[in-house]
């Protein structure tokens, strides 16, 4: 009988150690369910991008709106019927400087704009 116990002790002490110590062991879960807890985080967030990407295609593909905001913000795009003033902030550190000579060459970069 004193065997038996001796043997069932044992039998408890492999057990305990494959339950915490083992590789495959409490731990391994432990890093398991973190690694799932971080992963559908991930996934949320590419839904959520998912969706706002797929709001994007669809006003883009519907109306002429988006895609005429996404020009002007994007490339620069101005009407026939707009002009363009580019309103540039003073440098106050700077002396004011006359403007360049006109030359042939500025006389032409004006004209192609």
């Amino acid at each position: 009988m004193r065997w038996f116990i001796a043997v069932l002790a044992l039998l408890v002490l492999v057990l305990q150690y494959r339950i915490w110590i083992a590789r495959d062991g409490a731990r391994e879960v432990l890093q398991m369910r973190a690694a799932v807890q971080a992963q559908q985080s991930e996934n949320q967030r590419a839904q959520q991008r998912n969706r706002q990407l797929a709001a994007e295609v669809r006003d883009l593909k519907q109306g002429f709106g988006a895609l005429e905001e996404r020009a002007r913000s994007e490339l620069g795009l101005v009407s026939r019927n707009e002009t363009y003033y580019q309103v540039v902030p003073p440098d106050h550190d700077r002396a004011p400087t006359a403007p360049p000579a006109a030359s042939g060459n500025t006389a032409l970069r004006t004209a192609a704009r």
